[in-house]
């Protein structure tokens, strides 16, 4: 909806394609590669396919991996089919004239709140806050088993559905708060994805390790660790650039103003 209202008002008036180049050429290369680790953010479902697929029946015959890998396909096509469509036409719509903070929804809200229906932009947001409020539950699974593995363990028993949902609603009210107490994380949304590139590129090799202990010097013994090698770099080049845009274009700090 968002990118379909943009694309159907038009091209907005004096929009400009032209580049902003960096002052320096390390400037733009960091630039460059902290949009890498905004990309690897926006597909940050990556850091949770380990602690879903645990969740489901495996054996010899049926491993679990077949249907997880299938699921993450399909799951990985529909995020392309909905970021890139949204990147696409709202730089087609908006050139440099998209705001810093918020991207397409805050440009949405900021240049057609006059001549869009109430209702459209209504649901728009409230479509929003349906997929936050989806995804949360998801995000939050490692945090949930946590909190009930460390329970169990140490009053050997199971937690009651009663104790779940307050332990649920509580991490729920604890993020909610980081949320509004610190709205400007999302400024730091490549340095985020530069710190979660591991967990796809890097601790899968070293975990295959860990678990077959290929022979020592052999092909899948050398292909692990230089990809697992070539991850943990990755993020450290992607790190390094979040920060330097971080500290270069500086955060606008606002506690308690969301």
């Amino acid at each position: 909806m968002i990118w379909v209202i943009s694309v159907a008002k038009g091209k907005m008036p004096g929009v400009s394609y032209k580049p902003i180049r960096a002052s320096t050429e390390i400037a733009r290369i960091f630039d460059v590669l902290n949009a890498l680790g905004m990309i690897a953010f926006a597909f940050r479902g990556h850091n949770l396919i380990l602690e879903i697929q645990a969740t489901m029946p495996s054996s010899e015959k049926n491993p679990s991996r077949v249907p997880m890998w299938r699921g993450v396909k399909v799951a990985y096509t529909i995020i392309a089919f909905c970021l890139f469509p949204l990147a696409i036409a709202g730089y087609w719509a908006y050139g440099h004239m998209i705001p810093e903070n918020g991207g397409m929804l805050t440009a949405l809200y900021e240049f057609h709140s006059q001549d869009t229906a109430k209702s459209v932009l209504g649901l728009t947001a409230f479509l929003v806050i349906v997929n936050a409020v989806s995804s949360f539950q998801i995000y939050g699974m490692p945090m949930f088993d946590d909190m009930e593995s460390k329970f169990t363990l140490r009053l050997k028993r199971p937690l009651p559905w009663w104790l779940r949902a307050i332990l649920r609603a509580m991490f729920g009210y604890g993020c909610f708060f980081v949320a509004v107490a610190i709205p400007f994380l999302g400024s730091m949304a490549g340095l985020i994805g530069g710190i979660a590139v591991p967990v796809t590129f890097a601790y899968p090799c070293f975990m295959w390790l860990k678990m077959k202990r290929p022979r020592v010097y052999g092909p899948m013994w050398w292909i692990n660790w230089v990809l697992g090698v070539a991850g943990m770099a990755l993020s450290g080049v992607l790190i390094a650039a979040g920060l330097y845009v971080v500290i270069d274009t500086g955060i606008k700090v606002s506690f308690f103003k969301p």
